[in-house]
């Protein structure tokens, strides 16, 4: 048993990773603003903090006993990076370092960051992009979590704490917001349910990598506690999928017609982002099992479900 905290753990993807090592038999804690008012999370027994990441000195009591981190909260998407620029260099980038000095100043062995796949490696003529492959961010988001990867690496360096990046492709599942604006397997499911408008950049050729969050969870379970080859890791399904087959499944999985308004390709927006994953199914032997239309149709399930 390895004694974790998830800091945004009652975020979208943080809450998943929460009930898995909870299932997995973990000592699992979380630290997160709960801006819900509720836990969005179905495991019991979780330690939970009520703090915002600028609160340094909770964030320190809460990893007090913990031998890993998981650090799943930013400031910003890639959306509305565009808008402030600068919120991930006021916000973002600081409060990071600030995590890892207060998990060296804790005895923490292990942080581990949720850093961006889809963004990172920029526009660049390859299929599938590798680990190896040098990054090139166009967005201000993406630049934010490479300058947070670089200082994994100098914490690595000058204080031995060990540290992993998680590179992580489009993830889906429940709990996704699509009201926020992020997400557009959840934003076109809402639409779909409400029958509103759906805004679509460009003429749906970009292609993305969409993988479950279960599948995602499951290789981050399987790392707890492992010693591990490499400092990054891509996380994705491997697959390429455009916008106009992507929302053709949608209509096909839910019986309903998009109606879609098409906008202008904003200039931080790449054309094509697939994630090679040989490296983690190679190191830790999971392969992403959930195909895409089986988890849309369990999503669409819930929805109306919670509308009846």
């Amino acid at each position: 048993m390895t004694a974790v905290l998830i800091v945004g753990g009652n975020g979208f993807l943080g809450s998943h990773l929460v009930d898995r090592l909870v299932a997995d038999g973990h000592e699992v804690a979380v630290f997160d603003r709960y801006s819900t008012g509720r836990p969005r999370y179905d495991a019991a027994g979780v330690r939970a903090t009520v703090g915002d990441l600028a609160d340094i000195a909770a964030l320190g009591a809460a990893m007090l006993g913990v031998q890993e981190v998981y650090h799943f909260v930013s400031p910003s998407t890639p959306a509305t990076a565009v808008a402030d620029p600068l919120v991930d260099v006021r916000i973002g980038l600081p409060h990071s370092v600030a995590l890892l000095q207060a998990a060296v100043d804790a005895g923490v062995s292990r942080v581990v960051y949720a850093s961006s796949g889809g963004a990172i490696y920029g526009d660049q003529p390859v299929p599938a992009f590798r680990e190896t492959d040098p990054p090139a961010p166009v967005s201000p988001y993406a630049i934010g979590k490479l300058a947070v990867e670089g200082y994994l690496r100098y914490f690595r360096r000058t204080h031995g704490l060990d540290t992993i990046a998680l590179r992580i492709a489009n993830p889906y599942s429940h709990r996704q917001e699509g009201m926020r604006g992020q997400g557009l397997i959840a934003i076109a499911l809402h639409a779909a349910q409400r029958g509103t408008p759906l805004s679509v950049f460009g003429d749906g050729s970009m292609v993305r990598d969409y993988v479950h969050a279960d599948d995602v969870v499951a290789t981050m379970a399987a790392m707890v506690g492992r010693p591990h080859q490499h400092e990054v890791y891509n996380l994705g399904s491997g697959h390429g999928v455009s916008v106009a087959a992507l929302l053709a499944l949608i209509e096909r999985v839910t019986g309903v017609g998009l109606q879609t308004v098409r906008l202008e390709v904003p200039p931080t927006f790449v054309q094509r982002s697939v994630l090679d994953i040989t490296r983690v199914v190679t190191e830790y032997g999971i392969r992403p099992t959930r195909e895409l239309d089986e988890g849309i149709g369990e999503i669409w399930a819930r929805l109306e479900g919670s509308a009846r």
